[in-house]
């Protein structure tokens, strides 16, 4: 099985990347999308119906399809031999990012049913605030990277 992830390592590494891409895009955007909701969804008919159209399928269709294709393409690299030293700091820095984002993921579906329930307490404001969780989990992890400190 190891020579097989070893023959596959610039596959499985660009199928990687590219789910990266795909998910970073999503876990960018929704956000953005729960502060029009929330800003302006009401503002005008059939805006709530609309925006949950959108977030909907920003989540199901291309978020958590990219997530676990991140995940399984990620996990496949832990594997492959001589990819990853645990003795080092990075493999481990990144592990912990890639929790944070997968968590990120989780709250951004669970404010999404919120706002599909008119139950959502957080505010345009906050959510541009979160919108930062991202890239700051993005930079730690490309840096650790990287430069294997």
């Amino acid at each position: 099985m190891t020579d097989l992830l070893s023959d596959l390592y610039p596959w499985t590494k660009s199928l990687h990347i590219i789910s990266v891409i795909a998910w970073m895009a999503g876990l960018f955007y929704l956000p953005r999308l729960y502060v029009y909701h929330v800003e302006k969804g009401e503002s005008l008919s059939g805006l709530p119906e609309l925006f949950q159209v959108m977030e909907r399928r920003l989540l199901k269709a291309i978020m958590n399809p990219s997530m676990i294709a991140t995940w399984v393409f990620g996990l496949c690299l832990v594997f492959t031999p001589g990819i990853v030293d645990w003795g080092m700091v990075w493999p481990w820095v990144k592990a912990a990012s890639v929790l944070g984002m997968t968590w990120f993921h989780h709250w951004l579906g669970l404010r999404r049913k919120d706002l599909m329930n008119g139950t959502n307490t957080v505010t345009g404001r906050q959510y541009r605030m979160m919108n930062e969780v991202p890239t700051i989990l993005m930079i730690v992890i490309v840096f650790s990277v990287i430069f294997k400190f």
